[in-house]
Formats: C-alpha cells, structure tokens, sequence
C-alpha cells in the first residue's frame, strides 16, 4: 500500500482571488476579498495584543513579583477569538488542512460534487451549531459577569456566532463558486 500523501500550501500574506468584472459574483467576490481583509486584520491585531499581554503578564510576575489577573484572563479570551475568527479566515481560504489522496483520485464531476457535498455539511454545522446554537449560548451568558475583567461572559461568546456566520458565508461562497465550476469545463 503507497504511503498517504498529505499536501500543505503555504500561507499567503493575502488571497489572491481573480475579481471577476461584472454581475452577481463580482459583487459577493468584492464582499469576500473585505471579509477576508477585516478578519486578517483583527487575527493581526489579537496577536499583537496578547503579545504585549503575555509580556506584560510575565514582567509583572518576575520583576513586580505581582502577576496581573486581568492580563492573563484577557489573553485567553483573545486566544479563544483567535482560534474562532482565524479558523473561519482559513477556512474562507480554503487552506485548511486536508487529506485530498481519495479526492484527487476521483472523476472531476464527482469531486466536484463531493466538494459541493462537504461545504453543504459545513454549511448545516456552521448555521445550526456555531451560529444559532453560539447565538443562543452567547444571549444566556449576557447575565453573568467575569469575574476578573468586570464584563458580560456573554461578549466573549460572541465569538462563536460570529465565527459561525462567517464560515457560513465563506461555505456559500464556496458553493457558489463549486456550482459554476461545475457547469462549466474549466478545472
């Protein structure tokens, strides 16, 4: 049996998708390409702040020998906005990891609807679980407060419908894309 091939891109500074020049999928093109902007641009952001979070985080405990509660809970926090936000960024890419050794070996038509098949799937979690369910967990937890930053624990799940909203969007977008793909003869 031949070994499983595992294939990884690396990560591009920006997507670099083909804005086409007029109609429906131009315009949903241009909203992805801002999306995509305004989600890279918070992951930088979240990252640079829990830098200067941790660092202070560390200082505060080495050097004042008096650790900052907040900038440890804070931290976490960002860190759970960063895996939610990035990993709706990613998957809008589509340079999420994948194992693509059966799909590749498939007809083009069927992989294309496998593909198609896939993003539906996705597109069921991302609304009813992320969205929806993160929707209502978010609303329940508006009452109680944090006990070290003094917030709504419920501003931090906003995170999970956000996340939920944008991967369904991104899924749409796929789809749609997915669709043209395969009435047309292009690969």
């Amino acid at each position: 049996m031949p070994p499983v091939e595992i294939k990884m891109k690396a990560a591009q500074s920006a997507p670099s998708i083909a804005v086409p020049k007029s109609g429906f999928y131009s315009q949903v093109t241009r909203v992805k390409l801002a999306v995509d902007k305004v989600a890279s641009s918070l992951c930088i952001l979240i990252v640079g702040l829990m830098t200067l979070l941790v660092t202070w985080q560390v200082a505060s405990r080495y050097l004042l020998n008096s650790p900052s509660a907040v900038s440890e809970v804070l931290a976490r926090y960002l860190f759970i906005w960063l895996v939610l936000i990035g990993g709706a960024y990613v998957f809008g890419l589509r340079e999420h990891m994948a194992i693509t050794f059966m799909r590749d070996k498939m007809p083009r038509n069927l992989r294309i609807s496998m593909e198609i098949l896939g993003e539906l799937a996705t597109s069921v979690f991302a609304f009813l679980v992320l969205t929806i369910g993160g929707y209502i967990g978010m609303s329940r937890q508006m009452a109680q407060l944090d006990s070290a930053l003094q917030i709504p624990i419920g501003i931090i799940y906003i995170a999970i419908p956000l996340s939920g909203a944008m991967t369904l969007f991104y899924c749409l977008y796929n789809q749609y894309g997915l669709f043209r793909k395969f009435s047309s003869k292009q690969d």
